[in-house]
C-alpha cells in the first residue's frame, strides 16, 4: 500500500515548519536514509531523511512552502510494483499564499480613483458645490463630503460617515473626525492597512515601509521570550569585575600559541570559563524551575547568544567546567559558525542550564538580558572599560567590566544570586584559579 510522508517534528517545539527544498522529484527512486528534502524549523534547516524505500508518487506540498503542519502529509511513496493508480485520493490542507491576500483593498465608492487620492486628506473636493456644515453632508442627494482618505478609514472601521461630526474646509470630514470619538477602538486595526503607491507600502500615516517575513526562528524567539518575560519573575544584580589580570593572562596565553595557533582565546571564553567553575563550586544557582520541584543539575552546560541572520540562536557548550579554555574557545567558535550557517543539531541548542550574552564587542557596558526559558540564570556582559579607582588611599586606573544577573526570582532569590555572582567576579578577576 502506499506510505504517507508526514511533515516531521524535528525539535519539542516545532509545532509546523517551512517545506524548504526538495532533493527528491516525483517519480524518483528513494532509498531508506536517503535525503528527501529540508525543513526549516524553528531553529534551523534540516535535512529529512527517507525511512521507507519505494517511488515518489505524488509531492503535496512544494518546495516553499510555509507554515507546514507537524504530521500533515507532504508527499506520498509507492512501493514496488505500485503505480499513480494506487495513491488514492487525499485532501491536503496548505497553508494560504501571501499572494492570496490583496495588497490593497478598494474602498467603496472610490471607483478608479488614484491612490495618490486615496492617501492625500488635502485632496481636492470633486463635488460642484461646498458643504456650510452639520453632519458632513453636501447636497440633498445625500452625498457626503469625506476625503478619500477619511472614507477609506471609516469603511474599514465599520462606521457610519453620516454620525460624523466634519471639522475641515467647510464641514468636510477628515481623517481627525474618522480617529476620534467612538471610531478610536475600531481604527487601531485598520490603521496598519497597507496602501500601495506605485511600488510602494504606505500606511495611514503616510509613512512608507518595506515588511520583512518573520521567520520560524523569530517567530519562536519572540513567543518564548514574550512567555518568559510575562510569566517569570525576572530579578536583576549587577557586579563590576575588574579585568586587568584577565588581560594579561589571555594576552599571555595566545602569544604562547604562536602564529600558527590552532585557538585564540576572547574574554568571552574565560567568562563562559567563569561561569561554568562557579556554578561547580556554588551548584545552588544551577537550577530550573517546575511546579513539583526544583531541578538542580550536575553540569554546567552554558548557552552562548549568538546572533543570526534568521535571529538569536544559543548554541551549547556543555560541561563547560570539564574543559579548558582552549576546548571552550574552539567549541564556540565552531558552534558559532554553524548557528549562522544553520547547521546545528536539535541537542547542540536546544537544553542548557546557564545562558551567557555579551554584547561588549558592541561597546554596550551595561544590559539587561531576558531569562532563557526553562533556565533559572543569564549573565549580561557589557565591554571593558578603564575607570579610576581608589586602592589603599591611592586613585589608580583599571579595566573594569559589568556583568548583569537575571534570575528566576522562584529559583535564585537576591541572596543566592548575589553569592553566585561573588563566585564569578572572583574566578574573573583571578584567571589563574580556573587553571587549577
Amino acid at each position: 500500500m502506499t506510505i504517507n510522508i508526514l511533515m516531521p517534528a524535528l525539535s519539542p517545539t516545532m509545532t509546523e515548519g517551512n517545506l524548504a527544498k526538495w532533493h527528491k522529484k516525483e517519480g524518483d527512486a528513494v532509498k531508506a536514509g536517503e535525503v528527501i528534502a529540508e525543513i526549516e524549523t524553528d531553529k534551523a534547516t534540516m535535512e529529512v531523511e527517507a525511512v521507507d524505500e519505494g517511488k515518489i508518487g505524488k509531492i503535496l506540498i512544494p518546495a516553499g512552502t510555509q507554515g507546514v503542519k507537524v504530521n500533515e502529509i507532504i508527499a506520498m511513496l509507492l512501493e514496488e510494483g505500485e503505480t499513480a493508480n494506487d495513491l488514492g485520493k487525499v485532501a491536503v490542507t496548505s497553508p494560504a499564499s501571501k499572494a492570496d491576500v490583496p495588497s490593497v483593498i478598494p474602498s467603496a465608492g472610490q471607483g478608479s480613483q488614484k491612490v495618490s487620492d486615496k492617501m492625500d486628506p488635502s485632496a481636492s473636493l470633486r463635488s460642484g458645490r461646498d458643504d456650510k456644515g452639520g453632519m458632513g453632508r453636501n447636497d440633498n442627494a445625500g452625498r457626503i463630503f469625506a476625503t478619500p482618505l477619511a472614507k477609506r478609514m471609516a469603511e474599514q472601521a465599520g462606521l457610519d460617515l453620516s454620525k460624523v461630526k466634519g471639522t475641515g474646509p467647510n464641514g468636510r470630514i477628515v481623517k481627525a473626525d474618522v480617529q476620534g470619538g467612538s471610531a478610536a477602538p475600531k481604527m487601531a486595526a485598520a490603521a496598519t492597512a497597507p496602501v500601495l503607491v506605485g511600488n510602494e507600502k504606505v500606511n495611514v500615516f503616510g509613512q512608507v515601509y518595506t515588511e520583512i517575513p518573520n521567520n520560524n526562528i523569530k517567530k519562536i524567539t519572540a513567543r518564548r521570550l514574550l512567555e518568559s518575560k510575562t510569566t517569570v519573575p525576572h530579578f536583576y544584580l549587577t557586579i563590576d569585575c575588574q579585568i586587568d589580570e584577565l588581560l594579561k593572562v589571555r594576552e599571555t596565553l595566545n602569544r604562547a600559541a604562536g602564529k600558527d595557533a590552532t585557538y585564540k582565546l576572547s574574554v568571552n571564553d574565560f567568562v563562559v570559563k567563569a561561569c561554568a567553575m562557579a556554578l561547580k563550586a556554588y551548584p545552588a544557582a544551577n537550577v530550573s524551575w517546575s511546579e513539583e520541584a526544583v531541578l538542580q543539575f550536575k553540569h554546567a552546560d552554558i548557552s552562548v547568544a549568538v546572533a543570526t541572520p534568521n535571529g538569536l540562536m544559543t548554541p551549547i557548550v556543555k560541561k563547560a567546567e570539564e574543559k579548558g579554555l582552549a576546548a571552550i574557545s574552539g567549541e564556540i567558535k565552531d558552534l558559532a559558525k554553524r548557528a549562522r550557517d544553520g547547521k546545528l543539531k536539535p541537542e547542540e541548542f536546544q537544553g542548557g542550564t546557564f545562558t551567557v550574552s555579551n554584547l561588549g564587542m558592541f561597546g554596550i557596558t551595561n544590559f539587561q538580558a531576558i531569562i532563557n526559558p526553562p533556565q533559572s540564570c543569564i549573565l549580561a556582559v557589557g565591554a571593558g572599560q578603564e575607570r579610576p579607582y581608589v586602592e589603599e588611599g591611592q586613585i589608580k586606573i583599571g579595566n573594569f567590566m559589568s556583568c548583569t544577573l537575571s534570575t528566576d526570582h522562584r529559583t535564585v532569590d537576591g541572596a543566592v544570586g548575589a553569592e553566585f555572582l561573588q563566585f564569578v567576579k572572583r574566578y574573573i578577576e583571578n584567571p589563574a584559579t580556573m587553571l587549577l
